[in-house]
C-alpha cells in the first residue's frame, strides 16, 4: 500500500471514530437525565415502601456522620459494607418519625447488594428494600421475595443474625437455601443501617 492509501485509510477511519463518539456523546447526553430521574424515582419508592407513615423525606446533610459510620463498620462483624446515604422521615407536621438508611454490602455472591432500610426514631425496623440485587436466580434472587424480606420488618432488635435451623427469636432471619452468602450479606448491610442510627444519629 502507498504512503498516500496508508494515510487515506487513516484519515476514513479516524473521520468513522469522530462520528461515533459523537453519536456515542450524543446518546449519553440525551438519556443521562431520563436515567437520573428513574433511579430517583426508585429510591423514591423504596422509601415509601420502607418507612410507609412519612408523609415525605427530607435530605438533611449526614455526610460528616455517614464518613464517622464508615470509618466505624469497618471493626465490627458486619462484613464488607458501607453507608451509602440516610434521608429522615417526618409526617405531615415535619416531626421526625424515623430514618431511610441506604446501606451496600460488597459481599453478594453476584456482585454489591444496595439496600434500604427504614428505621423508626425508636429503633424498630419498618422494613427492608433492594435498590441493587443480582444474585443467582432461584437462589439468591429469592432475596428480593417479600416474604423473605419481612423476616425483618416491624422489629426492634439489636442486631439480626442468621441461621439455617429455623428462626425462633425476633433476631433471627432464615437463610435462603442455597444462598447463605447472600442471606449474610443482607443482614450485614442490615445491621450496619440499625448501627448507623442507634449509634451515630443517637437514636
Amino acid at each position: 500500500m502507498s504512503k498516500l492509501g496508508f494515510m487515506k485509510d487513516a484519515l476514513i477511519l479516524f473521520a468513522i471514530t469522530l462520528v461515533a463518539g459523537a453519536c456515542l456523546g450524543g446518546v449519553y447526553t440525551v438519556t443521562k437525565e431520563p436515567i437520573a430521574a428513574a433511579q430517583l424515582e426508585a429510591k423514591k419508592e423504596a422509601y415509601r415502601t420502607v418507612l410507609s407513615d412519612a408523609a415525605d423525606f427530607r435530605a438533611d446533610d449526614y455526610a460528616a456522620v455517614i464518613e464517622t459510620a464508615n470509618g466505624e463498620l469497618g471493626g465490627l462483624s458486619y462484613g464488607n459494607v458501607l453507608i451509602d446515604e440516610c434521608v429522615t422521615g417526618v409526617d405531615g407536621s415535619g416531626s421526625l418519625l424515623g430514618y431511610v438508611v441506604t446501606a451496600t454490602s460488597k459481599d453478594g455472591y453476584g456482585g454489591n447488594i444496595t439496600v434500604s432500610v427504614g428505621i423508626t426514631s425508636a429503633g424498630e425496623v419498618k422494613g427492608i428494600e433492594f435498590l441493587t440485587l443480582a444474585e443467582t436466580a432461584g437462589l439468591g434472587m429469592n432475596a428480593d421475595q417479600p416474604e423473605w424480606k419481612a423476616q425483618y420488618a416491624n422489629k426492634t432488635v439489636d442486631e439480626f443474625t442468621v441461621t439455617k435451623s429455623g428462626a425462633s427469636a425476633d433476631n433471627e432471619i432464615d437463610a435462603i437455601s442455597g444462598a447463605t452468602i447472600t442471606s449474610r450479606a443482607v443482614t450485614g448491610a442490615v445491621n450496619s443501617a440499625l448501627y448507623f442510627v442507634r449509634n451515630c444519629l443517637g437514636q
